[in-house]
């Protein structure tokens, strides 16, 4: 019988041999993977021993007890240390030091605990003494060491900013009695008071002494640092990064190297590149006669590494020669730590360093450039939506900054449409279209927008609400537009009636015509007004003030969008109503429209007052009269929009919100209405009394109202087809896509088609010319994703509107589902808002199942998604692999759906990239 194998918690790194690889993460954390890492590739690395992530799970599932095999291999490691560092742990004439840290898989810089120059008592501080002749350096590792453990293990850290650290006091008290102002001034009879009075508090707080035996110090330590990866700032942390609870934390146990042994040892923090801007320099910090936490913690001001090089000469060529070893090892910007002990340079960490989003393009860019990676690594490396940096105005983060400190911050909501806007509050879309067209810049501020506010949002710079989420009008809209915004911000209370606002918990009242400023990336609102400006990418391809030459960060964004487009598959769409979103849309790269809602384009000039002729008509003929009214409105957009498409495909949605929407509410509008048709008023109010329904999203809309009014079909259809024929004969390509929505049975979408058709001859007919045309449908209910293999016997394409399908799988609506829905992603019910990143295991499934059944019938069905997750990365992915043609998303994201179709088309494989994403997964692995 085969012995069974001892399980391996431990792992040894130090001098010439490490028993981890930097491939070992998911076992041995971030930190400890790469120390054994710097280890295997020759750096000079402190000798120490990983405990595994496995042991962190088996502490919390076992009422925070070990593996009874984890004593010995850590006393066994502890050994190897010893040997290798020359030195004994708890030896009185020759101690050997220890510092105790975390290391999760995913980097969680300062979330969780770090213990340094563990192993020191009273006996062993004078082995310290006498080996380093410096009792002012051992005085002062050890009150360190005592401050940071009773903060840490002994639970002595303060719970608040308003609760004072107890060591932090007594150190501050020393310091007045000696007369000095820094702690590099007091001298090591101080540093040695400290100690004991440090040690007293500990006494007085928890009535326990502190611990002498440097083996109960040191798997106290060990538990405290496992202990931290639940506690809240850990937790809050994973779930903004989404980093799996599950994977628990490592510990690194590793020998001390002292910084803090005079002027000539030394502790810093660098980048092998600049995380803000992604320059090939040298970028960090460092400190003489100090520790780790000095050079974060602010006590003292570090200096710029490349002082180093004056300083210290010898240790900065050095460190320079380490960042390209390790830059050229991982193929990677990395953040490092180091020590620098009485003139020898030890390395602490290294880990890939964190970035802004332009920072992580140009580097990803540069790097391709220097062939130190390819151009699918660089796709693989950038996170679609970093690509927003590049993309949207900006505040001057001084500006803001200096807003903040001096209490200007009102209230935070949902980062529904990055960038920046800043302008005069208007409470209405009308005022907002006066006060712009005055040249003022504008925040429109609603409760909640509407259809109806459609002039106001396009005249605002940004759009902010107090309610709504992500998917809601204000959001999505926004989004199209390009338009910075602000949703669901509940600490808002707004006064229409008397044209101001306040702020929940706040003693400000702000009235109409005030200055705000709004960012919409961080969900911030700020009181006053910040200069913004557009980003330069924007400032070459929209409103042209920059030559392409002339701009390095368009010509990097440029690099980036030319690979995505050699290796994506899926087409990229969007979103557009208007002529002028539709040009910003092919700027940013799109290949067509895979949305245009008709309603939008029934607010601007007198088209509203049509169409409430058309809705408060009372025979066919009145309605036709109304219609025929709008005809040329309808004929005109479709115009402008074919025009800019050139050729491009352009799908067209038929009537789809219910006709309720369009019909006054207030008093004063109703009368205005009522004078302007010259009605009686109460017969208005009886329609709209008539027009009320429980349940608008599951009652009399999309192609229910083309088949209550075919008329309204009929009128939209001519003016599809008269627009194309009409820019045909101008010499340009049309190719228009009519789009029934809301089908829930295939003959609901024979009534429809038998319209459209009818319509497109007698216009060829007249026209005297003939216009290929695909006719379609959405697929939003359920019922249609089911029997698709009977709807495409008539659609000839499938667009899935995943907006209104996930209400209807769900059950819930998107406009409600704020008050619960953060609850649910917060308890793990659902893994996100299934509005904001497609449910691939519910929704995703009946889309699937659509798609399929649809192909069965018709084999060469273009199948495509116009839902706002056509903007989503991780939807666009699961687009790719269920086969789509394309997905359609809001101009401003069309660039983050390029990037993302490039990575979905390298992970999964395609004809473009099979050779390539399987070169990528091996390494990946």
């Amino acid at each position: 019988m085969a012995k069974k194998r001892t399980p391996k918690y431990v792992y040894f790194f130090g001098g010439k041999r490490a028993e981890g690889k930097a491939d070992m993460k998911a076992l041995l954390g971030g930190k400890g993977a790469n120390l054994a890492e710097m280890v295997n590739i020759g750096l000079p690395v402190p000798a120490g021993f990983t405990i595994t992530t496995e042991v962190c799970t088996y502490y919390y599932q076992h009422n925070h007890s070990y593996p009874k095999e984890l004593k010995k291999q850590v006393l066994d490691a502890l050994k190897k240390i010893e040997k290798e560092m020359a030195a004994q742990f708890g030896n009185p004439q020759n101690p050997l030091l220890v510092s105790v840290r975390s290391g999760a898989r995913a980097s969680m810089p300062g979330m969780m605990d770090t213990i340094l120059n563990l192993g020191l008592n009273d006996s062993t501080v004078q082995g310290l003494i006498s080996k380093t002749k410096n009792p002012r350096f051992a005085y002062d590792s050890y009150r360190r060491f005592v401050a940071m453990y009773g903060d840490v293990v002994l639970g002595l850290k303060p719970k608040d900013k308003h609760d004072h650290d107890p060591f932090e006091v007594i150190l501050d008290r020393k310091k007045q009695q000696a007369g000095v102002t820094k702690d590099t001034e007091l001298n090591a009879d101080h540093l040695k008071e400290l100690v004991s009075e440090y040690k007293a508090e500990i006494k007085r707080i928890t009535g326990h002494d502190f611990p002498e035996d440097p083996m109960e110090q040191l798997w106290g330590a060990i538990g405290a640092v496992f202990g931290s990866w639940m506690n809240e700032r850990a937790i809050v942390y994973r779930k903004l990064n989404n980093i799996p609870e599950s994977w628990g934390t490592a510990v690194n146990v590793q020998s001390m190297v002292f910084g803090n042994m005079g002027d000539d040892s030394g502790t810093g923090v660098a980048f092998t590149r600049d995380p803000a801007t992604g320059e090939n320099v040298f970028y960090g910090e460092y400190l003489f006669n100090a520790q780790g936490e000095d050079v974060v913690a602010g006590i003292r001001t570090p200096l710029p590494i490349k002082d180093l090089q004056k300083d210290n000469p010898q240790v900065y060529k050095q460190l320079v020669k380490i960042r390209s070893i390790l830059e050229k090892h991982y193929k990677e910007m990395m953040d490092i730590e180091f020590t620098i002990q009485q003139g020898k340079l030890w390395m602490l960490q290294c880990r890939v360093g964190k970035r802004t989003g332009f920072a992580a393009i140009k580097m990803a860019v540069d790097m391709v450039k220097e062939k130190l990676i390819s151009k699918e690594e660089a796709l693989l490396r950038i996170e679609p939506n970093q690509l927003n940096q590049l993309l949207r105005p900006i505040f001057d983060l001084n500006q803001k900054r200096s807003a903040i400190e001096n209490g200007r911050l009102l209230a935070k909501g949902l980062n529904a449409g990055p960038g920046a806007a800043s302008g005069k509050i208007a409470f209405s879309a009308q005022d907002a279209e006066e006060m712009a067209s005055k040249g003022e810049k504008v925040i429109l501020v609603r409760i909640e927008t509407s259809p109806e506010d459609i002039k106001g949002m396009n005249a605002a710079e940004g759009i902010l609400t107090a309610r709504g989420g992500m998917t809601s009008h204000a959001a999505l809209v926004a989004r199209q537009m390009g338009k910075v915004c602000v949703a669901g911000c509940g600490a808002l209370n707004i006064d229409y009636k008397n044209g101001l606002m306040k702020v929940e918990g706040k003693d400000v009242t702000i009235k109409e015509g005030d200055y705000i400023s709004i960012d919409g990336t961080t969900g911030e609102v700020i009181l006053g007004q910040l200069e913004t400006k557009p980003s330069e990418v924007i400032q070459v391809l929209i409103t042209k003030e920059l030559k392409p030459e002339d701009s390095e960060i368009f010509q990097t964004y440029n690099s980036l969008m030319k690979w995505a487009d050699q290796y994506k598959t899926l087409g990229v769409r969007t979103n557009a109503d208007q002529p002028d979103q539709a040009a910003n849309a092919i700027a940013f790269g799109a290949e067509g429209i895979g949305l245009c809602r008709t309603e939008h384009m029934f607010f601007g000039g007198d088209r509203i007052l049509h169409v409430r002729e058309m809705i408060l008509s009372e025979s066919e003929e009145e309605r036709k009269n109304a219609l025929d009214k709008l005809l040329p409105y309808q004929r005109a957009d479709f115009e402008g929009i074919f025009e800019v498409m050139a050729g491009k495909p352009v799908t067209i949605r038929t009537l789809d919100p219910p006709l309720h929407e369009f019909l006054p509410h207030e008093e004063h509008e109703i009368q205005q209405v009522a004078e302007e048709l010259n009605m009686p008023i109460d017969k208005i109010k009886e329609k709209i009394e008539s027009l009320k329904e429980f349940n608008p999203m599951l009652g009399f809309r999309g192609c229910r109202l083309g088949i209550s009014y075919p008329e309204i079909t009929q009128m939209q259809a001519r003016a599809i087809f008269e627009a194309a024929a009409n820019v045909a004969q101008k010499g340009i390509k049309v190719k228009p896509e009519i789009m029934i929505p809301l089908v829930g049975h295939v003959n609901e979408l024979k009534l429809q088609e038998k319209i459209v058709r009818k319509v497109a001859e007698e216009v060829f007919n007249e026209k005297g010319i003939k216009i290929p045309y695909l006719l379609g449908t959405m697929i939003e209910l359920p019922r249609a994703a089911v029997t698709a293999d009977e709807i495409a016997t008539v659609a000839e394409f499938f667009s899935f509107g995943t907006n209104d399908l996930t209400q209807t799988v769900f059950g819930l609506s998107r406009d409600d589902a704020g008050k619960f829905l953060p609850k649910y992603v917060e308890r793990e019910i659902l893994p996100k808002d299934p509005f904001e990143s497609l449910d691939t295991t519910g929704v995703g499934k009946l889309v699937e199942l659509g798609t399929k059944l649809g192909r069965q019938t018709r084999e060469n069905l273009k199948v495509g998604i116009c839902g706002e997750h056509g903007g989503d990365p991780d939807s666009i992915d699961f687009c790719h692999k269920v086969g789509m043609n394309y997905v359609s998303c809001s101009p401003f994201r069309v660039p983050i759906a390029r990037l993302a179709a490039a990575r979905a088309a390298l992970v999964n494989g395609s004809p473009k990239t099979k050779k390539s994403s399987k070169k990528v997964t091996k390494k990946k692995k």
